[in-house]
């Protein structure tokens, strides 16, 4: 009888699960290392974890708007769930580009992020952007850039 060289049965799925404990080990470690956690809540202390940002922290600070928005009431939806669904995207963004080195010295929004400021623009201050009746045609962040960020 030749002794089988090949895999048993039982060692795919050791395999698997071997594979998949390492994964979740690994990511369970990263989350804790980047502060993942913090991430779910509204703290803009939050968004200095990455030493890129403390600058655009700073600005907002020294903005009007430090009284009032925080980072997630300009950069995320209003809604719960879009909330939570572009805080897991820009996340993954941003964790991609500062794990791999591939952001600019000058970091600029996605298109997608823009939009999003955009509607938080129009929505927090609707009455000021009726009046002026730019009938979405202007964006707000066009002529009014540094608002949010003075630096």
């Amino acid at each position: 009888m030749k002794p089988n060289r090949g895999m048993t049965p039982l060692s795919v799925p050791l395999v698997l699960a071997a594979t998949f404990g390492l994964a979740l080990g690994i990511g369970g470690y990263a989350f804790r290392y980047a502060k993942g956690d913090s991430y779910l809540g509204n703290d803009p202390a939050t968004c200095a974890n990455c030493h890129v940002m403390a600058g655009h922290v700073e600005g907002w600070q020294a903005s009007p708007h430090h009284l009032i928005a925080t980072c997630n009431d300009c950069h995320t939806p209003a809604g719960p769930v879009a909330k939570y669904l572009v805080k897991a995207l820009n996340g993954y963004h941003h964790s991609m580009a500062f794990t791999v080195g591939g952001y600019p010295e000058n970091i600029r929004a996605r298109p997608e992020s823009r939009e999003v400021v955009e509607a938080n623009c129009r929505r927090c201050h609707a009455d000021l952007v009726d009046d002026i009746a730019h009938d979405g045609g202007i964006s707000c962040v066009r002529c009014h850039a540094s608002v949010g960020h003075l630096r």
